[in-house]
């Protein structure tokens, strides 16, 4: 892999706004995700582990994103190509995931389409802000 292509400025970017995003999504979506995830507020954990951990994610996962979009564009990342590619790992991963993982665990489709939305979300975030900011300084 080659990490010399990589838009760090891109990456940081991307997990940021795509953190932000998910925060106001679950901000919209707390009483029907509460009832959909069978949580009581009540007794929740009021740690601050899981925003790091969330956080943290998100720049992996835009680190990746990066390194796939630059490989399968010629290292000519753009913004179509960054919400295609965000779509595609989407559909192709998360989405059959969660709904995989929700079925066994017995929750409803309400929570699969709470969580589908807020993961196609920060894919579709992550690919746009990667692809218009392009590749980063190329080593040469």
């Amino acid at each position: 892999m080659d990490f010399s292509a990589v838009n760090w400025l891109a990456v940081i970017v991307a997990a940021v706004v795509a953190w932000l995003f998910g925060a106001a999504w679950y901000m919209g979506l707390s009483k029907p995700w509460l009832k959909a995830a069978r949580l009581d507020p009540a007794t929740m954990s009021k740690s601050p582990l899981p925003f790091v951990i969330s956080f943290i994610a998100e720049l992996v996962m835009a680190l990746v994103m990066s390194l796939i979009i630059g490989a399968m564009t010629g290292g000519e990342p753009s913004l179509v190509a960054g919400l295609v590619f965000g779509f595609v790992l989407w559909f192709g991963f998360v989405a059959t995931t969660l709904s995989v993982n929700h079925r066994y665990e017995g929750f409803g489709w309400d929570l699969t389409i709470i969580d589908c939305g807020h993961w196609l979300g920060v894919l579709l975030i992550i690919g746009a802000v990667i692809g218009w900011f392009g590749a980063g300084e190329v080593a040469g």
